[in-house]
């Protein structure tokens, strides 16, 4: 089907908490057969994480549940030589393997890209770091905010008056694993195939600050940090209305005139401090209290909804809630519910992925899997016999 575009190619997930398993979330959607190999007795260590403790105390927490729908789990022992040949026996059947261990692991477990490329010279490994395979930042451990730190995302977020502020979601893993899943996809269109992946979070999140970067590198000017204001325009930013923040982007010239009519103040098009682009950047304070005047006057969704439709970009500023019950997404399928979900004791609703292929979302069939759900339909079907996957079971290889 169009909406299952990597159906037959199997993914080996070895990740945890989020970019790695986000990656793999992409890659389960679009048609993989994701098997996720979970450590013996604990899992991903996103089981543990997420906004209600009994679903963590379950190994079900929120953080795992948001992004493993459509996987299947292995729970394997790779200290162990038995848990290594299983994992051998997965490579050859496999099309991908993912990882997010710190640089050197699998090469210290036996399981490095050198000796599984030799089970398999077709595989495509994904090893998914903060900073990189090499480097002299290397072997740091890397979270997300520290990636926002060292990466000037931070530095270019806030108010120009306040101290430096992270995004407020995982932006470094989210892009790195985007990144990741989207370079995987590539890698299987090659002929032949085979290759290691090297993704950086770090560099996967320069490389979406392109306008930024370049205003350094081709500019010569500092990236800072604007608050709301948009820096290469103005009037573009968020502005008070009655009841809470409305975006406008009149980034164009006409826009801009349409804007300042439809405002009824007419007298800024003819004040020389905003005759220009660059004239209304370096006023923009100014010019941003001006048009407050008459924002603050009627609710944002109003000015929205009237600014659109003469042609000036505009949006209000929503809370998380609010946009998911909105018919824009709730008309989309862009969120899956799952009834039943092991080891949770209500329905769950998580996302889908953020595309649609001739007018359908990717999907996925299963909820997130109970932690070593699938080990013994799984080590079955790589010729292990019931004796043996009991005897793997009671010595903690699985």
């Amino acid at each position: 089907m169009a909406t299952d575009p990597l159906a037959g190619i199997t993914v080996l997930d070895l990740t945890n908490v989020l970019a790695g398993p986000f990656a793999c979330h992409q890659l389960a959607h679009l048609g993989a057969d994701v098997i996720k190999v979970e450590a013996v007795g604990r899992g991903d260590l996103a089981r543990n994480l997420g906004a209600d403790p009994d679903l963590s105390a379950r190994n079900m927490g929120i953080s795992f549940l948001a992004q493993n729908a459509g996987k299947r789990s292995l729970t394997l022992n790779l200290k162990d030589r038995r848990g290594k040949e299983a994992l051998r026996r997965l490579v050859r059947r496999a099309d991908v393997l993912v990882e997010n261990f710190r640089p050197g692991v699998m090469d210290r477990l036996g399981l490095g890209y050198d000796v599984l490329k030799a089970e398999n010279p077709a595989l495509i490994y994904c090893a998914i770091s903060g900073f990189g395979q090499t480097g002299p930042w290397a072997a740091r451990p890397a979270y997300d905010q520290i990636v926002q730190g060292v990466s000037g995302v931070m530095s270019v977020t806030g108010n120009a008056d306040g101290t430096p502020t992270r995004v407020g979601y995982p932006l470094a893993d989210t892009v790195g694993g985007l990144t990741a899943a989207m370079t995987i996809c590539a890698a299987l269109n090659a002929t032949p195939r085979g290759a290691f992946i090297d993704v950086p979070m770090v560099d996967a999140v320069l490389a979406t600050m392109g306008w930024v970067v370049s205003n350094h590198l081709i500019g010569g000017v500092t990236p800072e940090r604007q608050g709301n204001e948009n820096p290469t325009s103005a009037p573009s930013g968020a502005f008070q209305c009655a009841d809470g923040l409305l975006n406008i982007a009149a980034n164009k010239d006409e826009q801009w005139h349409l804007l300042a009519r439809h405002l009824g103040r007419t007298d800024l098009l003819t004040t020389p401090d905003f005759a220009t682009r660059e004239d209304r950047k370096r006023n923009r304070l100014r010019l941003h209290a001006e048009l407050e005047t008459v924002l603050t006057t009627r609710p944002a969704e109003a000015w929205a909804d009237e600014l659109n439709a003469i042609g000036v970009p505009a949006g209000a500023v929503m809370s998380v809630p609010d946009i998911l019950a909105h018919p824009q997404v709730t008309s989309r399928d862009l969120l899956a519910r799952f009834i039943d979900t092991p080891g949770v004791d209500r329905p769950i609703d998580v996302m889908r992925i953020g595309a649609l292929i001739d007018g359908a979302r990717p999907s996925v069939a299963s909820s997130p899997p109970a932690l070593g759900a699938d080990s013994d339909a799984i080590l079955h079907d790589l010729g292990y016999t019931s004796d043996e996957i009991a005897t793997l079971r009671a010595e903690g290889v699985t």
